[in-house]
């Protein structure tokens, strides 16, 4: 799906503004739902305007989402193409919408409470089949399938932890968002979906070029991409067999007009597998309702609430109080303190190389650079929860490896440290290093420096020192014999 890139925003809670949350801890208790703002009296005026409630809910979510259909029907030839590719592929329909019944109710909860059409329930069908963990080719993640740049924008954090375009909650709360935004900017549904799909600028820039030259602008009149074409037939099928499924010949499978799932707050890092454990759910079952995890480890300071099935909520609550086997994280964050290869950040660690690449995605021949994050094995020395910074912003950077030759240049007059560092295009430091020297050192001119190149730049080095070569009689780099029988460059790689 195609996002348009934007800037700028604040940062949202994810969830209902009064969604209950379960806390952990000594002396918590369920969060109480309390209206917002005082109440204000309805004037005469107003009680005609106010439709008439049914004071019966439905019993089952998907007479819910009809009840609240608000958007026009679109009426053509790829709506009923789709409607027959649903309806002859009922096993699809049927994994999709048990899928849905996971995150549903939520969706629902949140578009009433914004007064938006409940059809907009159905779109993670069109976007995702209601994955979570769905990625496109064009990169876009999640349920509700975001662009990396348009995710940033509406603060859907991504980082080396996670990645909130997955989270059933932030995605959620940003995508309705972006929807209220296009319908803004459009003043129709249909156009505000065909924006979702292809761009805001896009769908802008036709209506423009629709109305310069005297043609009409509604959805159906655009000059649009295919898959944009056939992006609001796809919703406008999946309504069609949601509102009549009989005519279909489809079943849909019950969903309860009742929450899945709770909000549980944590207050310590905790393994996934402990998590799931204490809360006496499948492993992925638990990864279903908290898909944004990338690593093993939650990190209470970045996800201070995971979701849980609701009859599992207070189970959880229960055993993490409880819990006295040890600590609940096995894992934790370590941040590079500068570049170094795998091996060196294994030694630092404590780790296996081998386990470290695993974890850590970490290629053969690339160095870890200075300031990214590892996921590590928690021990006695790095046994804190870990920061809210580091939980937001852990990335772990790679370069290449370069492979470097030791060589000999001959000092300048009046050369330094600095100067040869500068000239050669290497770090001061290592210079000292490599000549057990200090910083401030002055070289005497023709004084045998060492540096150690990477073997492309080596060619730069104009002042290598040069030996005689008795057999030729001229200045020539010395040669050694390898292996192959051919000259080389005597050197040794570091």
């Amino acid at each position: 799906m195609a996002m348009v890139v934007l800037a700028g925003c604040a940062t949202q809670p994810p969830g209902l503004p009064d969604d209950p949350v379960l806390s952990t801890g000594p002396g918590t208790l369920p969060g109480q739902r309390i209206p917002a703002g005082p109440l204000r009296a309805i004037t005469p005026g107003q009680v005609n305007s106010f439709p008439i409630a049914s004071t019966e809910p439905p019993k089952e979510l998907w007479d819910r989402i009809r009840r609240g259909f608000s958007m026009p029907d679109l009426q053509n030839e790829l709506v009923t193409d789709r409607e027959q590719w649903y309806a002859s592929r009922p096993d699809y329909i049927q994994r999709m919408t048990e899928r849905s019944s996971k995150y549903l109710f939520h969706i629902v909860e949140e578009l009433e409470r914004r007064q938006m059409p409940t059809e907009l329930a159905l779109l993670p069908f069109i976007e995702s089949a209601f994955n979570p963990q769905a990625v496109s080719s064009a990169k876009a993640a999640g349920m509700w399938q975001f662009m990396p740049a348009t995710g940033k924008y509406f603060a859907l954090k991504q980082n080396d932890f996670r990645d909130d375009r997955r989270d059933v909650l932030a995605s959620t709360r940003a995508a309705l968002d972006y929807l209220q935004k296009l319908h803004g900017m459009f003043g129709d549904w249909h156009l505000a979906l065909a924006a979702y799909n292809w761009g805001e600028g896009s769908v802008g820039r036709a209506i423009a070029k629709n109305q310069k030259a005297g043609l009409g602008t509604t959805y159906d009149e655009l000059n649009m991409p295919a898959e944009t074409r056939l992006y609001v037939p796809k919703l406008q099928a999946v309504k069609n067999i949601v509102a009549n499924p009989n005519t279909f010949s489809t079943e849909l499978p019950l969903i309860e007009n009742h929450p899945y799932f709770q909000q549980v707050q944590i207050t310590r890092d905790i393994d996934v597998a402990l998590a799931a454990r204490l809360a006496d759910v499948e492993i992925d079952v638990f990864k279903a309702l908290n898909p944004s995890a990338r690593r093993p480890v939650i990190l209470a300071s970045g996800t201070p609430q995971i979701l849980l099935p609701w009859d599992n909520a207070l189970v959880f609550q229960r055993n993490f109080d409880a819990y006295n086997q040890g600590q609940y994280a096995s894992w934790t964050a370590w941040t590079a303190p500068s570049t170094m290869n795998a091996t060196e950040a294994a030694r630092h660690t404590g780790m296996n190389e081998s386990d470290l690449r695993s974890m850590n995605n970490i290629p053969p021949r690339m160095l870890i650079k200075a300031g990214s994050t590892l996921i590590v094995p928690r021990t006695a020395q790095m046994n804190n929860d870990v920061s809210s910074h580091v939980a937001d912003n852990a990335q772990v950077s790679l370069a290449p490896e370069i492979t470097t030759r030791r060589t000999t240049v001959r000092a300048r007059k009046g050369e330094s440290v600095d100067s040869i560092a500068s000239r050669y295009g290497v770090a001061a430091a290592n210079v000292a290093n490599w000549n057990n020297v200090n910083a401030q050192t002055a070289f005497k001119r023709g004084q045998q420096i060492v540096l150690h190149l990477p073997i492309t730049a080596r060619a730069m080095a104009s002042d290598v020192i040069k030996k005689p070569a008795p057999s030729r009689g001229k200045t020539a780099v010395q040669p050694v014999r390898r292996n192959t029988g051919k000259a080389v460059v005597k050197s040794r790689r570091k």
